[in-house]
């Protein structure tokens, strides 16, 4: 009485080649957001990282810098991971090589 009856339905007929590219034509939104995404956020990302290596290592004795934590000081020593900040007349302060966000043009800091 509450139970109706089930009939079987044919299936329709898949075609051999059809199925094969209906499945790269769906990975191809995947593959192209992948592509995006590198070009948008990962290429910038390793080039800012290359040019603030390259920065790191062209830092010299007298380069006026500013560290992560916002400190201004002038380069007085330069170690293989740490460099000392000479922030005024005789206060000296060591840093990590990392640290050290942006070299100031000279005569900045007075």
């Amino acid at each position: 009485m509450f139970i109706s009856s089930a009939y079987a339905q044919t299936a329709p007929a898949a075609a051999p080649e059809g199925g094969m590219q209906s499945s790269l034509l769906s990975m191809l939104p995947l593959v192209l957001m992948f592509v995006v995404l590198y070009f948008v956020m990962i290429r910038p990302q390793m080039k800012r990282q290359k040019e603030h290596r390259a920065m790191i290592d062209a830092l010299a004795k007298g380069d006026e810098i500013v560290t992560s934590g916002g400190m201004l000081g002038k380069v007085s020593k330069l170690g293989e991971m740490y460099v000392s900040v000479e922030i005024t007349g005789n206060v000296e302060v060591q840093v990590q090589r990392s640290a050290v966000v942006q070299v100031l043009p000279k005569g900045t800091i007075k």
